[in-house]
Parts: C-alpha cells; sequence; structure tokens
C-alpha cells in the first residue's frame, strides 16, 4: 500500500522526500528505459510471429494432417482462444506478483509452447499446443503494454508502448519471409519451434529489467519506487511530481475500488465504454483476418500458390512499416486524430477490394493487379490507424486500482474479437461470397470511425495520473479533439 502522512496537503512523507535526495539517478536511465520497453516489446514479436506463421504453415498442415475447412479453421483459431484465457488470467497474476514477474511467466510459457507446437504429432495435438501457446500470447498482450505504459514519462508513452505494435509487425512480417522462402526447405516443424530463441533471450533479460513503479509503489511502498524510479528517470524534481501523482491518486482510492469491483463504479464507466469499444473494432475490422488467410483468399481469386503467398509478405511489409510510423507520430498526432484521419481510408479500401473480388479479375489484368493494390491499401489505412492506438488506450486509460482487471478485460475483448472474425471468415466467405465479406468489413470499419469520433476522448500528453483524475472529475468526454486534462486546464483557466 501507499505511504501516507497525516496531513493530506502533503504530497509524499519526509522520509520518502529524503529517499528521494539520497536514490543515486543511474546516469543510463534514458538508455534503461528504452531497453526495459525493448525487451518487453520483443514479445509482441513472439505473438506477431505465432500468429502468422500460421498463414504460410497451414497449406503444410493440411497436407500432413488432412485438413478440412473445419480444422484449418481450429488449428488458425486455437491460439486466439488460448489467448483469450491467459488474457484474463494474467491479469490477477500481474496485480499479485507484479508486471516484471508475469513478463518472466509469459516467455516461458512462449518457449514451452513454441517447442510443443513444433511437435505435435497430429492435428489434436497441435490444437492443444496451440492453446497452451496462446495463454502466453494472451498473457502477453494484458501485461506488457501496462509494464510499459506505467514505466514511461507522459509525454514519451505512446512512443514506447506503440513499440510493442511495431514488434507484432516485426514478427509477422518475419513469419511472412519464414513462410515463403523457407517452408519448403525447414517444413512447418522448425518454422514454429525456432520462435524459442528469442523468447528465452527475453525470459533471461527481464529478470534485471526495473519493475513498474506504480506497481511497486502500491504494493512494495513508495521507498521502493523512488529506487525504480531512479533507473528510468533523468531528474529527483520528475521523481517527486510523478510519486505526488501517484500518492495523490492513491488516496482517494477507495476499498470497493480495487480489482473486478472498481469496474462498476459509475464513473470508470466512460474509460471502459472507449478502451473496449477500441479494442473490438480494433480486431473485427478484418485485419487480422488479412493476416491468416490472404494466401487462401486470393488462391480462391485465381492467385497461383507463390504469388498469393508473395502478396501476404507485401501485407506484413505494410503492417510493420506503417506501426513503426504510428509508433514515432501518435504522440504528436494524439490517438483519437490518427484513427479519424485513416478510419475512412480504410472503408474506401474495402470496398474497392469487394469489388475486384466480386467481378474477379483474369490473372495478371489491370483487375488482378488492382485487387492487391487495394489489399495494400487497406493494411496502409488499419494499421496505421486503429491498430496503433488498440493496445495504447488499454494500457493508458484505466485507473490504478483496477488497471490489472481493466486491462485482463480489454486484451480478452481484442481476443474474443479476433477469435470471432478468424473462426467466421470462411463461412462468411460461403455465405456472402469473397466480396460481400469485404464489404461487411467495411461497415465495421465505418462503425469504428462514427464509434472513436462520438466516445473516444484525446490521451495524448496527460499521465496515466491525469488520466484518472479527468475520470472521476466527469471530464473524460470528447471535446474538439483535446485531451480531457487540457480541457479541464481550459476550463479552469477561463473560471
Amino acid at each position: 500500500m501507499l505511504e501516507t502522512t497525516s496531513n493530506p496537503a502533503t504530497a509524499i512523507s519526509p522520509a520518502v522526500t529524503k529517499a528521494v535526495d539520497a536514490a543515486e539517478l543511474s546516469p543510463n536511465a534514458r538508455w534503461v528505459l528504452w531497453i526495459a520497453a525493448t525487451v518487453a516489446a520483443i514479445c509482441g514479436g513472439l505473438y506477431g510471429y505465432d500468429t502468422g506463421i500460421i498463414s504460410g504453415a497451414l497449406l503444410l498442415m493440411t497436407h500432413d494432417f488432412n485438413l478440412g475447412t473445419g480444422m484449418q479453421s481450429a488449428v488458425a483459431s486455437a491460439i486466439l482462444a488460448g489467448a483469450t484465457i491467459g488474457a484474463v488470467g494474467m491479469g490477477w497474476f500481474s496485480e499479485r506478483f507484479g508486471r516484471r514477474t508475469s513478463v518472466i511467466l509469459v516467455t516461458a510459457v512462449f518457449v514451452v509452447g513454441a517447442i510443443a507446437c513444433s511437435m505435435a504429432p497430429d492435428a489434436i495435438s497441435l490444437i492443444v499446443a496451440r492453446v497452451f501457446l496462446g495463454f502466453a500470447v494472451g498473457g502477453a498482450t494484458q501485461v506488457v503494454p501496462t509494464y510499459i505504459s506505467e514505466l514511461a514519462p507522459p509525454e514519451r508513452r505512446g512512443n514506447l508502448v506503440t513499440m510493442f505494435n511495431v514488434a507484432i509487425g516485426i514478427g509477422i512480417l518475419l513469419a511472412n519471409i519464414v513462410g515463403f522462402a523457407m517452408r519448403d526447405a525447414w517444413g512447418w516443424r522448425p518454422m514454429i519451434s525456432i520462435a524459442a530463441i528469442p523468447a528465452a533471450f527475453v525470459f533471461i533479460c527481464m529478470f534485471f529489467m526495473p519493475k513498474s513503479p506504480r506497481w511497486t509503489a502500491e504494493n512494495e511502498g513508495v521507498k521502493s519506487a523512488v529506487t525504480q524510479l531512479s533507473r528510468v528517470r533523468t531528474s529527483r524534481k520528475q521523481i517527486r511530481k510523478e510519486l505526488h501523482e501517484i500518492h495523490q491518486n492513491a488516496s482517494a482510492i477507495e476499498e470497493d475500488e480495487r480489482g473486478w469491483r472498481g469496474l462498476s463504479h459509475a464513473w470508470v464507466r466512460p474509460a471502459l465504454i472507449a478502451a473496449l469499444g477500441v479494442a473490438f473494432f480494433t480486431q473485427a475490422g478484418g485485419l487480422e483476418m488479412m493476416i491468416y488467410y490472404t494466401p487462401t483468399f486470393l488462391s480462391d481469386a485465381g492467385f497461383g500458390s507463390s504469388s498469393a503467398l508473395l502478396a501476404s509478405l507485401g501485407v506484413s511489409v505494410v503492417y510493420c512499416v506503417m506501426t513503426l510510423l504510428g509508433c514515432l507520430f501518435v504522440d504528436r498526432i494524439g490517438r483519437r486524430r490518427l484513427v479519424l484521419i485513416m478510419g475512412p481510408g480504410s472503408v474506401l479500401s474495402l470496398i474497392g477490394l469487394g469489388i475486384m473480388f466480386a467481378v474477379h479479375p483474369d490473372k495478371g489484368s489491370v483487375g488482378s493487379y488492382a485487387t492487391v493494390a487495394f489489399l495494400l491499401l487497406f493494411m496502409l489505412f488499419n494499421s496505421g490507424g486503429i491498430q496503433v492506438v488498440g493496445w495504447l488506450l488499454g494500457a493508458e486509460m484505466f485507473p490504478l486500482p483496477m488497471r490489472g482487471a481493466a486491462t485482463s478485460l480489454h486484451a480478452a475483448v481484442l481476443w474474443g474479437s479476433d477469435l470471432l472474425v478468424t473462426s467466421t471468415a470462411l463461412l462468411l466467405v460461403q455465405l456472402v461470397s469473397l466480396g460481400g465479406t469485404m464489404w461487411v468489413y467495411a461497415g465495421v470499419n465505418l462503425a469504428c470511425t462514427a464509434f472513436v469520433y462520438f466516445l473516444v476522448p484525446e490521451t495524448a500528453g496527460a499521465s496515466l495520473e491525469d488520466i484518472e483524475a479527468s475520470l472521476r472529475r466527469g471530464t473524460f468526454t470528447p471535446r474538439r479533439g483535446q485531451s480531457p486534462v487540457i480541457a479541464h486546464q481550459s476550463e479552469a483557466s477561463a473560471a
């Protein structure tokens, strides 16, 4: 629990002030922060690789295990079922044992899961192993953005947290390169097992990374938080300011605001609606479907196997580049504004893609090239917009007392939506055709843009404590694209 003083107006106790003054600041604090964020974000690369590798491996698995359409969907979506469970379970674990310890556990499961998948003797064993691997995927998406968010200063939080997205893109890109270039030489088993190597690297490195200062303050005391902050902050003034904000927010916490019970409070509801809605649209907009099934869709549309896999590689390149650009600019442009800029492009490109699939252009014709162009345009707009902020908002919107439970719910919605899309994609194609499926997803992306416009405030530039305070004040609402904190400050100045 946080240390308090008899005078609530006092930010932190004299003992803690003395601890701050005596703290030995790391001369490499900026590097420590970047290294910690980068090492943790590698879990995103593991998630991207383990989910993306199925695109190239599924054709080989289908041949080895004689998989029908239903079993193909089961193999592809098994990891998502495990991810949903892992996301929920990791929330409790990260609250009880800490964010860093949780990342260590996640990477251990990654190692075991990747090896188990590569050694599966039959389709059922493969599905079970991919469910187990999904525990790590879901757990990583719950705890890693939270860990980085609580470690980062407000002005760099967007850049650092979205490194997780960049790592996902790199993982998917590597999976597609391996799937395209090595599937004949390696076979699908080495393609999957190789992911155990970077997972083992992160497992070892995380023992030397700092703990989350905010989790440490609440569970080990503010003095321990000083030690952690001194590893990643460059000035004592900055440490005092953050400790003051952490202390103020902790002083306002009621016992019934902790954990899952806290999510029932009315003042938390705007954050829940905004973050969970964005989580749903992040996965339901069709991007994951494109990653998993691009070779299948293009093969059905008349493309050869090599051409389909090469287009899938192009999809992953665009995803990787756009998430990197999003990481660099999300703090400057803003979360809300980025989605509103890119969302209409996703809608129009899906409409065009649906038209191309509906008219069935001949192989090598202008229409076939237009099909690939619309596919890549969709990846550009979607991965550069909603995909950049989907994980970020869940890591920064929720108040500390229920952050573990809320981020678990957020990750579960992400994975549940992904599971819904992945497991129904092929069925939807059978029901309404490939072109009709693209138009369905165009409607989902249009609904996403409207949702963000009306219900998602801007959080760029606000500290985690500022966001929590705005929720408690009831000012956490969209207003001219401003941060809720900036809007409150403008009102205070006018008064």
